[in-house]
């Protein structure tokens, strides 16, 4: 195929020009013979090997370990997901929120203490994959009763709602009921949806299981990002782009000309809900008499006790506009409290976590910024930079409110307050979606992993991995471990074909005519489009000890990013698996501190496991050089305090019950 390359407009033209229109046809079939264009919409990024070749000479100057790589070992898995999109997203795109993509999580479905991942699908089957150990993967969706395939599906959570010792599943989605499967223990799941009072229909974005009230079962906050389809009801289209996606005719709500701007419509607000968990798998809305009804456009939330009272306070990332942060008062209400702590928060927050960046026992907060990167195409040379031009006011729906025009990281002061350090640390990428943190070399620091890129119709943008430097800075490292360039520099792929004979006006049409004339006349187009990543999961996938990356691209198959650390060097690190009693089964909410030689190492254990994900799965401590733990103390949720002490080995998982540790598994 030949390829022809031309740039768009700027954004506001996009947005402008880009209206989500059914065609009136049908795509050609996907066996008809193709021999046409090839079109980028982007060129290529030709500016990758310069930005390895300068990130991989800034490694001499690293005192962190980084002598390790990632590997994408997706072949040898056995997985072969691959996420689909809604033409809105491709061939009759608009700036909407479809193209927000979806979670993936993990949890050990049927007791056999490896953990299986989840992934859920815009177009065609969510996936259940069973862990086989040593790295390999089978498709147990059909038997576990958990595909869903014929609803535009959004976000995963994974939550032992009724504290029988199993992960149950929720799963959200656009204009179709949520959905609430309860497990039997052996990972095979009824649908519980109905009778459960949480099949709430709309436009739901990510789920969050938390106990507010501290009762010992968990309670549901389900983030709504507000309406952004109208009423049309299309089928997805099959053209030769789609072939190697699972076969079938699936249909989706097109998506409203305006909705970038649907922040602006309050009669477009959809209120977030949260829901208390009566027991007997039986949940009450409880939003209006606990004080979040709120208009914003929600598309992810973090439980934190930001205040340390022992009451699970929520921090509200709102896609377009000022975020939110609710005080929980004393498991009864919530209070709006954003401006005492977080005056000036991202616009176009995406994801966020909660943890100890410093080591110094105080959790600080890190927000990534999405939509304030759609303002302006910068180029590779400022992603480093906070956007400089910002969303005109008219957009900006903040009364006011201060913002920041990209990532924030608030560094916890431990008086109450809290200080925006985003730049000085260097914690700012470009086109951010969520974050996922874990100890990736071991070291006893925080890392980041953020999955990014907007696809279609924008350039390609690289996933971050950012190597803690001793709680002093993030060091970008993506290229130094592998993560990028990806497998075989495949940064595009094949998004849609168009029939240049029959939709003239398409932008990827434009110039056709004396285009084909020279090309011989052949009216088809494929677009090709970046590749991009939206929701992760950090875990070791391979029990070897060290942590994996596992990714839910955008359109495309997942990436699986498998460490050799362990191989590199010997290393300290200590898995810890809660069980509750008196506190939910799964200990979420639980504050767990590891003592090792002169050093603790601080985490909370929420179950937020990246974007538009929750999952259930062990806390992993990196212990630096220790071979030997002296202490854990654990804060449960019910308010009780326990301290296992030590000598505690390192290099095993421990199970630590609401009462008694019981080593399970050593490495």
């Amino acid at each position: 195929m030949r390829r022809i390359q031309f740039l768009l407009a700027a954004f506001l033209l996009i947005l402008a020009s880009s209206a989500c229109k059914p065609s009136g046809r049908e795509k050609p079939s996907a066996k008809q013979p193709l021999d046409g264009i090839e079109r980028r919409i982007v060129p290529p990024p030709d500016w990758l090997k310069s930005r390895a070749e300068e990130q991989l000479a800034t490694s001499s100057r690293f005192d962190v370990f980084h002598d390790f790589q990632f590997s994408d070992e997706l072949p040898s898995t056995g997985i072969s997901f691959r996420h689909r999109i809604v033409d809105c997203a491709g061939y009759r795109h608009k700036a909407a929120h479809y193209d927000h993509g979806n979670g993936v999580v993990i949890a050990d479905v049927d007791s056999d203490g490896k953990y299986d991942i989840y992934f859920s699908n815009q177009v065609g089957r969510n996936q259940l994959w069973r862990n086989l150990g040593g790295g390999k993967f089978e498709d147990i969706t059909e038997e576990a009763g958990v595909a869903d395939g014929e609803r535009i599906g959004v976000s995963a959570a994974f939550a032992d709602i009724d504290n029988d010792g199993d992960p149950d599943l929720y799963v959200t989605g656009t204009r179709a009921p949520n959905v609430l499967y309860e497990n039997d223990g052996t990972g095979h799941f009824t649908n519980i949806s109905e009778s459960s009072g949480v099949d709430y229909t709309g436009h739901s974005s990510a789920a969050v299981f938390f106990d507010y009230n501290r009762d010992g079962l968990l309670d549901l906050y389900l983030c709504n990002v507000g309406v952004f389809t109208t009423d049309q009801y299309e089928k997805v289209i099959n053209d030769s782009t789609t072939e190697d996606f699972e076969p079938g005719d699936y249909y989706y709500y097109v998506a409203s000309p305006d909705a970038f701007g649907g922040h602006l419509l309050p009669e477009r607000t959809e209120s977030s809900r949260l829901y208390r968990n009566q027991g007997g798998n039986r949940f009450v809305d409880v939003t209006a008499e606990t004080g979040l009804e709120d208009a914003t456009w929600n598309g992810d939330a973090i439980p934190l006790d930001v205040n340390e009272d022992g009451w699970l306070d929520l921090y509200l990332c709102n896609m377009q506009g000022h975020d939110q942060y609710y005080e929980n008062v004393g498991g009864e209400k919530f209070e709006k409290k954003g401006r005492d702590l977080f005056l000036a928060t991202p616009w176009g927050s995406m994801g966020a976590q909660f943890f100890d960046f410093n080591n110094d026992g105080k959790l600080d907060l890190y927000v990534t910024d999405m939509h304030t990167d759609m303002a302006e195409d910068i180029g590779p040379e400022r992603e480093k930079l906070k956007n400089s031009v910002q969303v005109p006011e008219s957009m900006l729906n903040r009364q006011g409110i201060p913002s920041i025009f990209g990532n924030a990281f608030y560094l916890n002061q431990g008086d109450g307050t809290f200080t925006e350090v985003s730049d000085e640390i260097g914690a700012e990428n470009y086109w951010p979606w969520g974050l996922s943190v874990a100890d990736l070399n071991a070291d006893g620091y925080n890392d980041v992993f953020i999955t990014a890129s907007m696809n279609y119709p924008f350039r390609y943008g690289v996933n971050s991995l950012l190597l803690n430097n001793r709680g002093q800075e993030f060091l970008d490292s993506e290229f130094i471990v592998g993560v990028e360039p990806r497998a075989e520099d495949k940064t595009e792929m094949a998004w849609f074909d168009v029939d240049c004979s029959v939709d003239k006006e398409h932008r990827a049409c434009e110039g056709f005519d004396q285009a084909a004339a020279m090309f011989g006349n052949n009216p088809m187009v494929t677009v090709m489009a970046p590749r991009g990543s939206r929701s992760s999961v950090i875990f070791d996938l391979d029990d070897d000890g060290d942590l994996d990356i596992v990714a839910n691209e955008f359109n495309s198959e997942p990436l699986v990013f498998i460490s050799n650390l362990t191989e590199k060097k010997s290393i300290g690190y200590l898995k810890i698996h809660l069980e509750g009693s008196q506190s939910n089964r799964d200990g979420l909410g639980a504050r767990v501190t590891v003592q090792a030689g002169s050093n603790a190492y601080v985490k909370v254990h929420d179950g937020q496991s990246g974007y538009l994900s929750q999952s259930i799965y062990p806390l992993y401590f990196g212990l630096g050089e220790a071979k030997t733990v002296d202490q854990i103390e654990v804060v449960w949720p019910s308010g009780g305090r326990q301290v296992v002490a030590g000598p505690i080995r390192a290099n095993q998982l421990l199970k630590v019950k609401e009462s008694e540790p019981v080593a399970l598994q050593a490495n």
